[in-house]
């Protein structure tokens, strides 16, 4: 059974790696999957929640940063030291068989951090501004997908080390979503005097 996995997980991932291969995204995606791509837009995030919502702002912040520890914390040195899955761009029987467009990390594959954090992230807004804005929900999923499937595309994961990144962020997400409920149960913007 788990033989089976592992192949399906292997025939999925060359699937991406190798049947989605193009110019273009040999050029996009290694960009998608770099923290610093999205650096704008994590400040836009922090401005735009202390900016509307002053000291709400501050503690939704707040939730957010603690949702990403927990889920960086929780793939990287607990489930990833635990699993000890071989990166596919360090498998030394299914290395040659892979486009590798970035730099192999040393680390384990399972589960992938990327997809954990993202998915955390993206799930703890949903969470929090889903009432107010209705179009988080896919704007925060295509985003945590993106960044997940450019990790199978460049080389460094498995697609089931992204499915089980993205369901346990996605858990981490809603049960701090959940906690800011509870703790701010009305979240209304400031308005703003002249």
């Amino acid at each position: 059974m788990i033989d089976q996995l592992i192949a399906l997980d292997q025939e999925a991932f060359l699937a991406i790696n190798q049947g989605l291969s193009n110019v273009f995204f040999d050029w996009l995606m290694p960009i998608l999957r770099n923290p610093f791509t999205w650096a704008p837009l994590y400040l836009f995030i922090v401005i735009f929640c202390i900016k509307n919502y002053k000291k709400t702002g501050v503690l939704i912040v707040l939730f957010i940063l603690i949702t990403f520890g927990i889920a960086d914390q929780l793939s990287s040195s607990v489930i990833k030291k635990s699993v000890k899955r071989v990166r596919p761009c360090n498998d030394i029987e299914f290395k040659e068989e892979i486009n590798l467009r970035v730099r192999c990390s040393g680390g384990y594959s399972f589960t992938s951090s990327h997809a954990t954090n993202h998915f955390a992230m993206a799930m703890v807004m949903i969470m929090i501004f889903y009432k107010r804005w209705k179009h988080i929900l896919w704007l925060g999923l295509l985003w945590a997908a993106l960044v997940s499937i450019a990790q199978v595309y460049v080389g460094v994961h498995y697609p089931l080390d992204i499915v089980a990144g993205a369901l346990l962020g996605s858990l981490i997400g809603c049960v701090t979503g959940l906690a800011f409920r509870f703790i701010s149960p009305n979240l209304t913007p400031v308005t703003h005097t002249s």
